[in-house]
């Protein structure tokens, strides 16, 4: 099991680490700052650094899998290809440096968040979502249009709000009792644990409150100019929102 340290705070750029296994899924690490692909948000990159200061580049980072193929609690470190030289001197017990590309990660926790606050904007379930560092989308499931100029306003109108982002949990049980917290049809937040991480925006005034395992900013403030770009109708069901940063 890897401790996910992303998890209680997104703003961690860099720890130390033991390594405990190296194999084709990738470097597998005690302890990290790294997010694996997972809830629509795309995998962390950055660099690992070796106890002669050398550094591993980290081109993705994935959730371990189990012979079968089910996730399990490791996480997989993936290193970028031309690397063998500096790879075969890292083995288990290892100590490094494992630290994340926080530029790009920061643009995730921007458009991440970004997505929270259209699920107030557009109050339908949620039945695609893509995060990436350059541009997101939502897939709503929903007949009618959507004005775009309408959306960016509403987006602009949040931000400079400076709604506080916090995380939270709750009980799996209390889940059970309030299955509308959950607003997407695709992506069931995880169990096992018995609690169950969440995401809500707004103080006194509450603008989002849902399950989520993904990295936040810590108020809508800090997204910055961020607007719609693009509107599609991919099916008779779904209008597709593509966010963009301005």
């Amino acid at each position: 099991m890897t401790q996910e340290l992303f998890r209680a705070d997104s703003y961690l750029k860099d720890c130390t680490a033991t390594v405990v296994g190296i194999d084709e899924q990738g470097i597998v690490l005690d302890r990290t700052v790294f997010y694996p692909l997972g809830g629509g948000q795309a995998g962390d990159s950055g660099v690992l650094v070796l106890a002669d200061g050398s550094e591993l580049a980290i081109a993705d980072t994935r959730k371990g899998k189990d012979p079968e193929g089910r996730p399990t609690h490791r996480i997989c470190h993936l290193p970028a290809p031309g690397q063998d030289d500096r790879l075969i001197q890292l083995k288990p017990g290892d100590a490094v440096t494992a630290k994340v590309d926080w530029q790009r990660r920061h643009k995730l926790m921007r458009f991440h968040t970004t997505t929270h606050l259209l699920c107030h904007l557009v109050p339908q379930l949620v039945n695609g979502c893509s995060i990436t560092p350059d541009y997101a989308r939502l897939d709503f499931n929903m007949t009618d249009p959507l004005d775009k100029e309408v959306l960016t306003a509403g987006i602009a109108r949040l931000v400079a709000a400076a709604h506080p982002v916090a995380v939270g949990s709750i009980a799996e049980e209390e889940l059970d009792a309030n299955p509308a917290l959950v607003k997407s049809m695709s992506v069931q937040p995880p169990r096992g644990t018995g609690r169950i991480r969440t995401i809500r925006i707004g103080g006194d005034t509450a603008i989002d409150f849902q399950p989520c395992g993904g990295t936040h900013v810590a108020s809508t403030a800090e997204i910055g100019a961020v607007v719609v770009t693009k509107i599609e109708k991919k099916s008779a069901t779904t209008r597709r929102v593509v966010l963009g940063f301005a």
